[in-house]
């Protein structure tokens, strides 16, 4: 199957048109024409080696939205003309404890990602959502609700799920007070959810200009992190906060914040280890936690969560050639919230 995307051959490089071949449909393999594809701050950081050795030729691309094209002869989940997503991996191995309990995103011996990986053949290098179509098992994709605007779905199944399966994980309800550290592209999404789960919820953010906007998708407070004694005033306040910024940081502050049994968890990936100290733990039994995307059991909960309370992420659509001037303002936080590509400019 010949598709056309956007690739970067080696590390740092400016993506430029690529023409490839996805494989041959297998049993329970669907084909799908990309509809759109989120532009996710973990592509910049994949295809700049921010995070180790990469895989060139890399067809970044891991928030897809298409439409059914093609089935291979033993599938069962989706028909052609189906709305689906496809998110950060596309195969597990499917028999270890965390595979068989939905979690596949621990699977023991690694998930294939979407992108900047081998298929389980171990030669094969996974091309992402850059392109005009896409071959995944259907054990691996969604359904996606027709009542949500699929672009505004696009970040849901990267950055969405990110924050979505934490929220659920350590039970953000009507009875939790919850924060949200950073409104970006992560964080945004955090507040939607967890204002729709009953919780009262803080955006943490040292954008004093993002208040207006912090009230908007749901936050009931907003701190402005610039002015230490805002934080002070909050000490011991609050049951569960998400870290969605990927910036070097310092935790401590944060930590005060947190309620005897209250949990930080981080889902942003700094460049450098962050420093703890042990006092912050060890007198309120508080938690740092980390916390990785989501299975596709939960996935699934997600979009039809998603649909229940008409959450999408607030994206601005762009075209294909526009993917380098994209990932310069993804880089400098100018963007509300997500830059999505509009796949039919392949």
């Amino acid at each position: 199957m010949e598709a056309r995307g956007y690739a970067a051959h080696n590390a740092g490089a400016i993506l430029a048109p690529f023409s490839f071949s996805r494989r041959d449909l297998r049993d329970h393999d669907v084909a799908l024409d990309v509809l759109f594809c989120g532009v996710c701050h973990s592509d910049i950081h994949q295809v700049n080696e921010d995070w180790g050795p990469s895989i060139f030729p890399m067809v970044p691309g891991h928030e897809i939205v298409g439409v059914v094209t093609e089935l291979g002869p033993s599938v069962k989940r989706f028909k052609v003309g189906d709305r689906i997503g496809v998110g950060t991996f596309v195969d597990s191995c499917r028999n270890c404890e965390y595979c068989l309990s939905g979690e596949e995103q621990y699977c023991v011996t690694g998930d294939t990602p979407t992108y900047n990986g081998l298929e389980r053949d171990g030669t094969t290098i996974a091309f992402g959502g850059y392109s005009n179509r896409f071959v995944v098992d259907e054990a691996y994709a969604v359904r996606v609700p027709d009542s949500l605007d699929p672009a505004g779905v696009a970040p849901l199944l990267c950055a969405g799920i990110t924050l979505y399966s934490p929220l659920r994980h350590w039970n953000a309800s009507k009875e939790t007070t919850v924060g949200i550290v950073g409104l970006g592209g992560l964080g945004h999404l955090g507040v939607k959810f967890a204002a729709a789960l009953g919780a009262e919820t803080t955006v943490f953010s040292h954008s004093a200009n993002k208040r207006a906007d912090a009230r908007r998708l749901g936050a009931h407070h907003f701190v402005d992190t610039s002015d230490e004694q805002e934080l002070t005033k909050l000490s011991g306040q609050y049951d569960l906060i998400i870290n969605a910024v990927s910036a070097d940081i310092n935790l401590a502050p944060y930590l005060e914040l947190l309620k005897v049994n209250g949990t930080l968890v981080l889902v942003g990936l700094p460049r450098h280890p962050y420093a703890l100290g042990a006092g912050s733990l060890v007198n309120k039994r508080r938690s740092v936690a980390g916390s990785m995307a989501g299975g596709m059991k939960e996935l699934q909960e997600m979009m039809d969560f998603c649909a229940e309370h008409e959450i999408t992420s607030d994206v601005e659509v762009v075209r294909a050639d526009y993917i380098q001037k994209a990932f310069e303002r993804t880089v400098a936080s100018d963007v509300k919230y997500r830059f999505v590509l509009d796949a039919s400019s392949f």
